[in-house]
């Protein structure tokens, strides 16, 4: 992953407007927006297929694009109840099958809501959780695969920049998936620019200071927020909503950064990511 990439998290509504009609079609339909990433959806449940898999990395591969997978939105790594936290290790081991037989590394996943407990509480619970994922990822034999805890838009859940580079301590293979629209919405509007990307990119230079600060996971749209932090996901159309794209991929390039960079725009993924890549591209 030496280069940044371009892609989508799901299928855009013009998927189907297209006529692709099964999964697939994703590796083909990527390819149309010149896009070299996809973020398997995977929040509800870890369903595909080993076999299936294996046929989207083969088409994928042909065509250059490195699939990621989103694990389930069930995980809680901060849950009181220990059972929960538990089932979490098994729902990132699940992940890991399917994203290896995708041909990708990359399982992204929430950490959970702090809940009834502090801060505090909930962090040091996900650290427990994240040295339990660790090791059963070692001993089912994943360990070359990354896993990326995600920065969270809603301020009740365990997700601020910190908490997250904080679980990257754990291991050097987990690197942050840096939501900037959720980092935008938990801070209520508070990335206006050029100087906001900056302080989060050097926080995870002086926090992790290794590749991870290079090569990290980004998810990218403009998110709506209410005084609790995200509502809802917009489109790139949608512009009295933040955060800006265009400031952060100015710093990709000054500071030759090569993330993954995937859009989560409401139903137009493939065409607003397409938008960050061609203008990326501008810049040289």
């Amino acid at each position: 992953m030496n280069r940044i990439r371009f892609g989508t998290a799901g299928q855009s509504e013009s998927f189907a407007a297209m006529g692709y009609k099964t999964s697939l079609d994703v590796p083909e339909y990527t390819a149309k927006f010149g896009l070299h990433a996809f973020e398997y959806q995977c929040g509800h449940g870890v369903r595909l297929g080993e076999e299936k898999a294996r046929e989207m990395a083969r088409r994928a591969q042909e065509r250059d694009i490195l699939f990621s997978l989103h694990a389930p939105y069930f995980i809680s790594m901060s849950s009181l109840n220990e059972e929960t936290r538990l089932r979490s290790v098994d729902y990132i081991l699940q992940s890991c099958r399917v994203v290896r037989a995708l041909g990708g590394r990359r399982v992204i996943f929430h950490s959970g809501s702090c809940g009834k407990q502090s801060r505090e509480q909930a962090l040091e619970k996900a650290l427990d959780t994240m040295e339990k994922i660790v090791r059963a990822v070692d001993e089912a034999g994943y360990g070359d695969l990354t896993l990326c805890p995600e920065t969270m838009g809603k301020i009740g859940q365990l997700g601020t920049l910190d908490e997250v580079l904080t679980l990257c301590q754990v291991d050097k293979r987990i690197t942050p998936c840096i939501d900037f629209g959720h980092l935008n919405a938990r801070t209520l509007g508070g990335i206006k620019g050029r100087a906001e990307y900056e302080e989060i990119l050097d926080r995870m230079e002086d926090v992790l200071g290794d590749e991870r600060a290079k090569a990290f996971h980004v998810h990218f749209s403009r998110i709506e927020y209410s005084a609790g932090g995200e509502k809802q996901h917009h489109t790139f159309a949608d512009t009295q909503w933040g955060p800006e794209p265009e400031p952060l991929l100015r710093l990709c390039k000054e500071r030759q950064l090569s993330p993954v960079i995937i859009c989560e725009s409401a139903g137009t993924q493939a065409e607003d990511a397409r938008t960050m890549q061609l203008y990326y591209e501008s810049l040289f």
